[in-house]
């Protein structure tokens, strides 16, 4: 939604109400997790499919499988932990504003820094920093589930971990990057800082 423009560049507004103009950095970033999102969407359907599969083989045939429960919650796994960096490009993620909503423009930017400076990126460089020698173990043994009649493949979900906290310290550094060229602009023009 745009809102108004400055200069040659525009300001958007998201659901968190607060202006900012796009970067090359953020352009690029929000394609390449937009792009992601966007297959990622697909385990969703797959996700419903497998159910009814299971539901039908269940009740109808008298059939259970193991190996189709836990394709199920690898496909809610992954498709969750790609969605991360997505809700986060696109502002659905929960925010409380009720106190910071009344603040002026350049405060809200500079909470908007600190939040994700401290706050999202730390926190996704921390799990990446875990879940390597977890994804690298699990790759090492060839990780297979423990039930028999499991999927073979534990290692490849546990994958996604590194992937979907680094898709969301990528969506937090595009965000950042909004974050400061919006706080620059504010420097040189104060009187739109309000």
């Amino acid at each position: 939604m745009a809102t108004h423009s400055h200069d040659a560049q525009a300001l958007f507004t998201g659901p968190s109400g607060i202006a900012l103009p796009t970067t090359g950095f953020s352009r690029t970033v929000d394609r390449l997790i937009d792009r992601v999102g966007e297959a990622a969407s697909v385990l969703w359907t797959v996700l419903v499919a497998v159910i009814v599969l299971q539901v039908v083989l269940r009740y109808v045939f008298g059939i259970g499988s193991i190996m189709l429960e836990e394709v199920q919650w690898h496909l809610y796994a992954v498709g969750f932990m790609l969605g991360l960096s997505f809700t986060e490009v696109h502002e659905r993620n929960v925010r409380i504003d009720v106190i910071a909503e009344k603040f002026p423009y350049r405060v809200r930017l500079w909470i908007e820094l600190l939040g994700i400076a401290l706050l999202l990126l730390s926190f996704a460089v921390l799990a990446i920093w875990f879940s390597v020698p977890f994804v690298v173990t699990s790759w090492q043994l060839g990780e297979i589930s423990a039930a028999p009649g499991g999927l073979p493949f534990r290692w490849a979900l546990k994958s996604f971990l590194i992937t979907a906290f680094a898709l969301l310290a990528l969506a937090g550094l595009g965000r950042l990057t909004r974050v400061w060229a919006a706080l620059r602009h504010c420097a040189a023009s104060p009187a739109t800082s309000r």
